[in-house]
């Protein structure tokens, strides 16, 4: 084992092996580099697509509830499609994993209907699984010289591991998708505005301002234009207004929601609505980079430690020391001269 080892350690510390390596990577990330911009699609194009469909859907499913005269919440109710759904349906693991949570962060994270919920459901089940598997594997190979505990131990932790890590991945994507909304949304405030007081209904207004945001926040353009088709198929206006609120998960968007509300139910002027929380999500704008400005002193403290002072101490101590060799070089020879002529 030890043998193995320390071949395996020679051969990563080659000079050759690593500059092998290094010629490798450089020119892996130079062809990715130059073939990137070949799969480069249109992503909002794509978005705006998929909201289309999801239009055309609500229009299809609308006309069937007044063809059947069935309640509009019961037949627009999507079906999730796939064999996870069958396996989750099979072990009734919607109701063993039961997480009265996932609906909205899923929501957050861009990934709407019951696939999604079905598919986070069977990996929430199936990743422990595979962590378990990998890790007896692992330390069945590698770790002959680890005790049961330990064995025990790294293969419990590798499950508990595959059991959270669905959780925290939709965390990210959620987490990654709000911050271009939250960078866009006072912009988008501000165009919505201007076409209300142009005389735009709001239905248009979400849609335009859709269109023209989609360039600085696809998330954003995307949620303003299912925004606007559920304002056109959704019985009660009000549900629309917090679904975008509940989606976004923000609180800027969130007061334009609650204002939207009272608008649509009290008649209140729309246009100084929006004007004071547009200005109200432009100054939490300014107060969210004011923050990060704040924090950016603390942050490089640990850099600079790092790698700015042990700099900085060998550009002064250097010629120091190299003073102090060559005043040792010149003074050993006079002693040794001195001895001899004595």
């Amino acid at each position: 084992m030890f043998v193995e080892v320390r071949e395996f350690a020679r051969m990563v510390t080659d000079p050759e092996f690593l500059a092998s390596v290094i010629m490798a990577v450089a020119l892996l990330v130079t062809a990715i580099t130059v073939a990137q911009p070949l799969w480069k699609t249109d992503q909002l194009a794509a978005r705006m697509r998929g909201v289309a469909t999801d239009r055309e859907s609500m229009r299809r499913k609308n006309r069937a509830t007044i063809a059947s005269e069935q309640a509009e919440k019961n037949s627009l109710r999507q079906r999730a499609k796939g064999p996870w759904k069958s396996i989750v349906d099979k072990l009734n693991l919607q109701k063993l994993l039961e997480d009265p949570n996932v609906t909205q962060n899923l929501l957050e994270a861009g990934l709407r209907g019951p696939g999604p919920v079905a598919m986070f459901y069977f990996a929430r089940f199936a990743t422990p699984i595979l962590f378990f598997i990998g890790a007896l594997a692992y330390v069945t190979v590698f770790g002959k010289d680890m005790t049961s505990n330990n064995r025990l131990i790294t293969a419990v932790s590798a499950c508990a591991a595959g059991f959270y890590l669905p959780n925290i991945i939709v965390k990210n994507i959620s987490t990654k998708r709000r911050k271009p909304i939250i960078r866009a949304f006072p912009d988008a405030l501000d165009l919505l505005l201007i076409c209300v007081e142009s005389g735009m209904s709001i239905e248009l207004a979400f849609l335009r301002v859709g269109q023209e945001i989609g360039s600085s926040s696809i998330e954003l353009a995307e949620e303003l234009s299912l925004t606007n088709a559920e304002l056109a198929y959704l019985q009660d206006r009000r549900v629309a207004y917090e679904n975008l609120a509940k989606r976004t998960n923000h609180p800027g968007v969130k007061g334009v929601a609650t204002a939207l509300i009272q608008a649509e139910r009290y008649g209140t002027p729309l246009g100084s609505a929006l004007r004071v929380m547009a200005k109200e999500n432009r100054e939490l704008r300014m107060t969210e980079a004011e923050k990060k400005a704040a924090a950016l002193p603390a942050q490089l403290t640990v850099p600079m430690i790092v790698f700015f002072l042990p700099v900085l101490f060998i550009v002064i101590l250097t010629p120091a020391y190299i003073q102090y060799q060559n005043m040792n070089s010149d003074a050993g020879p006079k002693n040794v001269s001195g001895s001899a002529s004595r």
